[in-house]
């Protein structure tokens, strides 16, 4: 057996029927991510049909992120207790329930409740599919299929800009969303019918341990790990700055601030998510060859951000040139795929039984300074009255 340095723990075997598998999981999270990124496509529809202004727009996306941060943990720990079928099939109901709710709601109210419960829905995907790649694959393909788990997620915020927006202003607003929403009820018949926890011959032993005392035991064991730690810090740091870029801020500040088009503005938006999908095979490839390299990446990624934000901020005049602004969205598609090294830092530090909460834990850094620097912009604009 495999020692605690990475090496493979229950030597699951790969292969097709592990790809099938894990593919259906992939699947869930590439439905959940178009539901979750399609409010970027219909802001000014929602503000129009809700008649809300800018701030109660952003509560959708604060919200969203709220219920996603704060999901980590208690997903973690249920996808160690119950196992990722189960779980799975809990997100896709609720995910779906709420981008259906979406459609037809009547006021901003019942949207905001519909976009909770799609973002509970939604934080329960990536976990499980993460655990799904360690069940079924080896430990040295671990770093590839997570980072393939999160080109999943950039194909998904690919179609919501591409084709969900097109329907959106072809079809209308209904139509679209409940349209969409069969997405789910078809990635839920695959999963109940294929998609197993583990391959035959690697069952996980049973929990002997239920209550409050089993859920302190797994988070404390969990935090305990330098590797769980330091996989939160990379991905608390690594993670947000596209995030907020894409799912808020990105637009105002191409548009208002650098006077570009909307066009322009969507293209540079779309170069940000297709550099996500190409540096994240990159950063897969060379994990998996060279798992030393996994820091100086993520420091690299964190460098480069900052240097380039800071140059286009003080750049002379009033607006950065084109050429710099490409560079800075092709920088900001590395940051997706250095916030999954924080994965990488994690799993070969926990053993199978504790893989959900400490993936859990790590995933919650990201998500909660998305949502704390969301807030933080608005208020500074607010503060200068948008200077």
């Amino acid at each position: 057996p495999p020692s605690r340095g990475g090496g493979c723990w229950s030597c699951p075997p790969g292969g097709r029927r592990a790809a099938a598998v894990w593919g259906i999981g992939v699947s869930v999270y590439f439905v959940a991510v178009i539901f979750r990124t399609s409010l970027g496509v219909a802001g000014l529809d929602a503000a129009d049909r809700f008649h809300v202004n800018a701030s109660a727009l952003s509560t959708f996306s604060i919200l969203q992120l709220l219920v996603y941060a704060g999901m980590q943990i208690p997903v973690g720990l249920l996808v160690d207790r119950l196992g990722t079928k189960k779980v799975l099939t809990i997100g896709v109901v609720l995910f779906t329930a709420g981008q259906l709710g979406f459609a037809f709601s009547p006021s901003y109210g019942t949207a905001l409740a519909s976009r909770a419960l799609l973002g509970c829905g939604d934080a329960m995907t990536f976990i499980s599919v993460l655990r799904l790649g360690t069940r079924w694959f080896p430990a040295r393909r671990g770093p590839l299929v997570a980072q393939l788990a999160g080109l999943a997620g950039m194909a998904g915020n690919l179609v919501s800009t591409l084709v969900l927006a097109r329907l959106l202003h072809g079809i209308g607003w209904t139509p679209a969303f409940a349209g969409s929403s069969l997405a789910g009820v078809v990635v839920l018949v695959l999963l109940l019918l294929f998609l197993k926890d583990h391959p035959e011959g690697h069952e996980p032993e049973p929990f002997a341990h239920r209550g409050a005392a089993y859920v302190r035991r797994q988070i404390a064991a969990s935090w305990r790990e330098p590797g769980t730690r330091l996989g939160l810090w990379v991905h608390f740091t690594t993670q947000f700055p596209a995030m907020v870029f894409l799912l808020l801020w990105g637009l105002p500040f191409l548009v208002e601030a650098q006077g570009l088009s909307r066009a322009v503005a969507g293209e540079l938006l779309t170069l940000v998510v297709l550099s996500n999908m190409v540096v994240g095979l990159v950063y897969g490839q060379i994990v998996a060859r060279h798992h030393e390299a996994r820091l100086p990446l993520a420091l690299g990624t964190v460098g480069a951000t900052a240097l380039l934000w800071a140059g286009t901020l003080a750049y002379p005049g009033e607006r950065a040139p084109m050429w710099l602004l490409i560079v800075l969205c092709v920088v900001l598609g590395s940051c997706g795929p250095a916030s999954m090294l924080g994965f990488d830092f994690a799993r070969p530090a926990n053993p199978p039984e504790r893989q959900g909460t400490a993936s859990g834990i790590t995933n919650m850094g990201g998500f909660v300074a998305s949502m704390t620097t969301l807030f933080a912009v608005g208020v500074l604009l607010d503060a200068t009255d948008g200077d």
